[in-house]
């Protein structure tokens, strides 16, 4: 049986072969295109060759990349696990033509590879054409057809229309026929009784694509017309985990030697067996299927340097390990962290095509294991929020389900599985209602409409000056369309040659004029777009056709490179003083400040903050000057020593900033001071811990860190004058604070005794309302803390009862409410009540059903609120 890693190999030597470069994959996030959050096929790296925006210095190219979908044709994240062949992360072989061979070529290298290299049997395989579309005045792709008749019987062409067989990037852009082939991997029994062409695209698991070619030859235009490509390209993806199972002679991809050494840790590890078998029953089999795509899935994008978070694609990362949390909680028994174990094991197997999780596996795993137990922790919050349910009739509405989902991260399935267990009924078009008016809400905020791009002139590849000069004389609009976010149109402009920097490398993007012989328009922002530098302006010049003069903003600029060549002094300092596991895991760079995220794994001390501090202005005050070197090769820049970024993409060249060889050398494409001396000072303003293994260091320079230090001078004169002493000031605060804590001790003891005293005669004075027990009083001397204890003891004395208390504690109304258990089982909800009652004081407050405040900001309604209590019941 070949394994997996020689299948690999095969691939890029046959490639090499044919003259194709092999290069690395692209990291798994996608950093500088806006239609993507993560790689989602081989050609994302290469859009800008299909594009036109760069020069392809290699025709012919190659790799496996890592890839990651969760929604979609066949990337349904809740089917993942469920059958053989859905996946969130996989790997695509691919090779490329950029502008050189075509269909020929592509058909007969796809042909040679399977059938005489992999050796694949010929009569099992299926080759797909396209058989035109009306609305696009195409017709059947014979081109193609004839070449597949020189391999395969008629019977094995299949003609498939627009759906199946015609790729488009996007909306908008590069598009053409495809052909896809397909292999049919059923018993040869199975195949005699029902012929394979009758399943090719019925998504039978075992009649599957195995690899699409597709054939760029049109331009999809923002009105939907195509338009000829003046160059034909060639962009294929094979699936590995297809191709190798293929090859392996297995029925599932998970059987394959790419899974099946996580599987059997997971069944080990939980001393669960794997059976191999499908369906709802086989619960245990589908949990190890989830846990072991996920972890590929969640520890690459923590690699690549995405990590978990509320927003974006750190959300997606979330989501994706919390689901393979939830089915090794719910069916293989497992309470406590397991999956971060896992990693150094996948690390081991992808070193040789993906070296990156390897080298950084110890974080991946800190990051994992923390987001494990915090998981853990809010599924165990999730389930108790379950058992606290009052339900009518079994039925759980729609809305509590979609809090399941939002708040605890419960997917659907997972309430389907306890509601069943419990006898209880979904609210399912409830649940649909509330999710979609979420996606709706977020779908909106999204909103943007992008024009053509409306050619002047055809450029191979934008000319970035900005290293050199602020300013070019003699500049002209290759290309600009209209972009509309929301309800304002703004107008994005590209140039021949630009001083302007684009967002990029945690460096914002530069602002300045663009002057059109005379007529001045403002740049408000300048982005990347793959390779392409962007112009973003609130309008556009009568006549764009003239000769333009672009000028950065020089003065912020300068503020931004004192903020960049700090990053990198700042990331030498601290490895100097915390060690060499530090890395970069993110960065700001503004005029205003700079924002660093590295790996660490606890909070960094008050001396080891000043030490760094001591270090990067040690080399300010060097002046240590900027020795820059471009276009470096890739290998002369490893052997360097230069600290590269795990996560980024760099090209065959590179560029190397250096301050002092022996301390800090970096590949970066951004922009900086010419010797640190420029800098004038560094201080840190904050450091803090924003993910598990990750802190975040915010700092300033030049004349902001000036300023900041007078400011906290002053603030320490303001105070040596208040005490009237410049002798032991800390002393003299601490002074003042031990009695403060000594006097507010006394104040609630008071407060205390008070509420003692009144308790009796608050009981004394109760009131019955339909049949419950209710007091109802303003109390005054009192806090928030010893106005509960009140209530509580009243409740306790009072057996059981509504207790509600209203004070005015720093000049703001407060109120409380407190239900007793027998109370809150009729009905009642102390949360819903207290609500109604604030408006009386305009406010407004909240709780759980035995106990909720209030606050607001009219003390004279305080009186109405506490008896608007006795109206409500």
């Amino acid at each position: 049986m070949m394994k997996s890693k020689d299948i690999r190999r095969e691939f890029f030597e046959f490639f090499e072969k044919k003259g194709h470069k092999i290069v690395p994959s692209a990291p798994i996030v996608v950093k500088d295109d806006p239609t993507l959050m993560f790689t989602n096929a081989g050609m994302n790296q290469f859009k800008d060759f299909f594009l036109g925006n760069k020069k392809a210095e290699y025709k012919r190219l190659a790799n496996s990349q890592k890839c990651l979908r969760v929604s979609g044709k066949h990337n349904d994240l809740e089917e993942v696990g469920r059958d053989s062949y859905h996946h969130t992360m996989f790997e695509m072989l691919g090779n490329w033509s950029i502008g050189d061979y075509f269909k020929a070529e592509a058909i007969g290298w796809a042909w040679e590879l399977l059938v005489n290299v992999y050796k694949l049997p010929k009569d099992r395989l299926y080759a797909s054409v396209f058989a035109g579309d009306v609305n696009d005045g195409l017709g059947l792709d014979l081109e193609a057809k004839k070449l597949w008749e020189k391999h395969l019987p008629d019977n094995h062409i299949l003609e498939f229309g627009r759906k199946e067989n015609f790729w488009e990037m996007g909306d908008i852009g590069p598009c053409g026929p495809c052909s896809e082939i397909h292999i049919d991997l059923r018993s040869d029994e199975e195949r005699k009784r029902v012929d394979g062409a009758t399943l090719v695209n019925r998504d039978n698991p075992l009649v599957i694509e195995i690899w699409n070619l597709v054939f760029i030859q049109f331009n999809r235009k923002a009105d939907g017309l195509l338009e000829e490509l003046p160059e034909k390209h060639v962009d294929t993806g094979m699936g590995f985990e297809r191709l190798t199972m293929a090859l392996q002679g297995k029925k599932s991809n998970y059987d394959t030697d790419i899974f099946s050494f996580l599987i059997d840790w997971i069944s080990k590890y939980t001393e669960t067996p794997y059976t191999g078998k499908y369906g709802e029953e086989y619960k245990s089999d589908i949990a190890m299927r989830v846990i072991s795509d996920h972890l590929r899935a969640v520890s690459f994008c923590i690699a690549d340097g995405e990590l978990p978070s509320n927003t974006g694609a750190g959300y997606v990362v979330r989501r994706i390990l919390r689901r393979a949390v939830r089915y090794y909680y719910s069916f293989l028994g497992q309470k406590e962290p397991m999956m971060f174990q896992m990693v150094k094991m996948l690390g081991d197997y992808f070193k040789d095509v993906f070296p990156e999780l390897e080298a950084q596996h110890g974080f991946v795993s800190k990051v994992i294991l923390e987001e494990e137990k915090a998981f853990l922790r809010t599924l165990e919050g999730g389930l108790k929020r379950i058992e606290g349910l009052k339900l009518t009739d079994g039925f759980l509405d729609g809305k509590t389900a979609f809090e399941l989902y939002d708040t605890y991260g419960f997917p659907i399935d997972l309430t389907r599985l306890i509601a069943t267990e419990k006898s209880w009924k979904i609210d399912e078009e409830g649940f649909e209602k509330a999710l979609n008016e979420q996606k709706e809400r977020a779908r909106k905020d999204a909103k943007r409409d992008t024009g053509d791009w409306l050619e002047l002139l055809d450029i191979d590849e934008v000319q970035f000056v900005g290293y050199d000069y602020p300013k070019v004389t003699n500049a002209k609009v290759s290309k600009y369309r209209t972009l509309q976010v929301k309800d304002k149109k703004l107008y994005q402009i590209v140039l021949d040659k630009t001083p302007f920097y684009a967002e990029g490398g945690g460096q914002v993007g530069d602002t300045g004029y663009l002057d059109f012989e005379g007529e001045k328009i403002k740049v408000i922002d300048t982005i990347k777009e793959n390779d392409l530098i962007i112009h973003i302006t609130d309008k556009l010049p009568k006549k764009i056709t003239n000769t333009v003069t672009a000028e950065i903003d020089a003065k912020r600029r300068s503020l931004i490179e004192n903020n960049h060549s700090g990053t990198h002094l700042l990331h030498a300092a601290l490895r100097e003083v915390l060690g060499n596991h530090v890395h970069q895991k993110g960065s700001l760079v503004k005029d205003s400040e700079l924002r660093f995220d590295f790996s660490h794994y606890q909070k960094l001390t008050d001396e080891e903050l000043r030490k760094i501090e001591q270090i990067v202005n040690q080399k300010v005050r060097e002046n240590i000057s900027l020795e820059e070197l471009r276009s470096v090769p890739f290998s002369e820049a490893q052997n360097a020593g230069a600290m590269m970024l795990f996560g980024e993409k760099y090209g065959d060249y590179v560029r190397i900033i250096t301050f002092d060889k022996s301390f800090s050398r970096e590949l970066c494409g951004g922009c900086h001071v010419k010797a640190t001396g420029k800098l004038g000072f560094f201080k840190i303003v904050s450091e803090s811990g924003i993910a598990a293994g990750v802190r975040r260091i915010e700092a300033i320079t030049g004349d902001a860190a000036e300023e900041y230090v007078m400011s906290i001078v002053d603030d320490l004169n303001s105070i040596k004058s208040s005490f009237k002493t410049n002798v032991d000031v800390v002393g003299q605060v601490n002074l003042l604070h031990e009695e403060n804590k000594k006097l507010r001790k006394e104040v609630e003891s008071l407060m205390a005794a008070n509420a003692s005293n009144i308790k009796d005669e608050l009981v004394k004075n109760q009131i019955a309302v339909k049949g419950i027990n209710l007091v109802k009083a303003k109390v005054d001397n009192m806090d928030a803390k010893a106005a509960k204890t009140l209530a509580y003891n009243i409740l306790q004395e009072m057996g059981d009862g509504i207790v509600m208390l209203g004070f005015v504690a720093n000049e703001k109304p407060q109120l409380l409410l407190a239900i007793s258990e027998n109370v809150v089982a009729k009905g009642y909800d102390a949360g819903k009540l207290i609500r109604t009652c604030a408006a009386e004081i305009k406010g407004g407050g909240g709780g759980q059903a035995f106990f909720a405040t209030a606050g607001g900001s009219q003390a004279d309604g305080l009186e109405r609120a506490i008896n608007k209590i006795e109206e409500l019941i």
